[in-house]
């Protein structure tokens, strides 16, 4: 009889912390709780970040970081994650400036052909990790490098030229919307979100990526054709990294080979530490967050003096922690 009645004593811990981990995974409570601590420490610590400018500023490098990482999110959801990210934004913005003014091309057919290489690229990256079962790692930093190094190559320059004036002007914290003070590249990322989120709960392509994610051998048996949603996954991932390459561009003003680099990693950390993991679950709301999260944890660090070595020390300790809190979950394929 007592071992009966002690059932229930030791059930009660296991169930609540399943309860907890189950609505941590339909609410990112968590990174929206140390999203908030950041912030009021930030503007405590450094009273300018509160200002309106800093505040703009702020959202600005979201919408970017943001913005480059759509194509990541859809990668990890996939079970896979793109490095190819920054090269395909160094190709995107030599083809649409140097190389566009050598071969005296509009700016349009320029965008069109960085479009259609980059997608073949990314595409091929996609169908080389399933078809020959090679790690994500090896081809897409491979196939990044590549056509950095090929539009490098072609243009003959170290760096691009001026980004388009245009591009400038979205990516500014002093352009406004309308008449609003909200720099225009805001509503366009929270467009985006929109939209990404539709693309993901709502369409078809959406329900057969998060389900190849989850298990790969059922979605087969399931009759989506896991190859295809393998290369028009990473096709879509390289075809926004060449439109966020003109954003970067033209928030620096310009852009050589290494300034595309640190979306990387920052790419990689704001998907992780939002909250996806490889194969799912997640989503791109919680990558929003992430990104939110990493442009407050710049400014202030950058705010107190810290360098690009102190951000690469950030970024690894983020990525470390945040792959070992959720690798200790169940893959979602073991519970099906």
């Amino acid at each position: 009889m007592s071992a009966v009645a002690e059932r229930p004593d030791t059930a009660t811990p296991v169930r609540a912390r399943d309860r907890v981990i189950g609505w941590q995974r339909r609410f990112p409570a968590l990174q929206l709780g140390a999203l908030v601590a950041v912030s009021v420490y930030g503007v405590i610590a450094l009273p300018g970040l509160g200002s309106a400018q800093g505040i703009k500023t702020i959202l600005v490098i979201a919408a970017i970081i943001g913005l480059a990482a759509v194509g990541q999110t859809l990668v990890i959801l996939l079970g896979g994650f793109d490095l190819s990210i920054p090269g395909f934004m160094v190709a995107s913005a030599y083809m649409v400036t140097t190389i566009r003014e050598q071969y005296h091309l509009s700016f349009f057919v320029a965008l069109v052909i960085a479009l259609v290489v980059c997608s073949a690229l990314g595409a091929l990256s996609g169908r080389i990790c399933c078809v020959y079962r090679v790690q994500p790692l090896i081809v897409t930093l491979g196939m990044g490098t590549a056509a950095a190094g090929l539009a490098q190559v072609v243009s003959k320059s170290p760096s691009v030229g001026s980004a388009p004036a245009w591009a400038v002007s979205l990516t500014s914290v002093r352009t406004t919307t309308f008449g609003l003070g909200v720099p225009p590249l805001v509503p366009i990322w929270i467009g985006v979100a929109v939209l990404v989120t539709v693309v993901i709960h709502r369409t078809t392509f959406g329900r057969r990526l998060m389900a190849t994610g989850a298990n790969e051998r059922a979605a087969e048996y399931s009759l989506i054709k896991v190859r295809r949603v393998w290369s028009m996954t990473f096709a879509i991932s390289a075809a926004i990294s060449v439109l966020v390459g003109l954003l970067v561009a033209g928030f620096a003003g310009t852009l050589d080979s290494t300034a595309a680099q640190p979306y990387l990693f920052q790419t990689l950390v704001a998907v992780i530490i939002g909250g996806t993991i490889f194969g799912g679950p997640g989503d791109y709301l919680r990558t929003v967050i992430g990104a939110l999260f990493l442009a407050v944890v710049n400014s202030v660090l950058v705010g107190s003096g810290g360098t690009a070595p102190d951000q690469d020390i950030l970024y690894g300790l983020v990525l470390a922690t945040a792959v070992t809190v959720y690798g200790r979950e169940r893959r979602l394929r073991e519970e099906i």
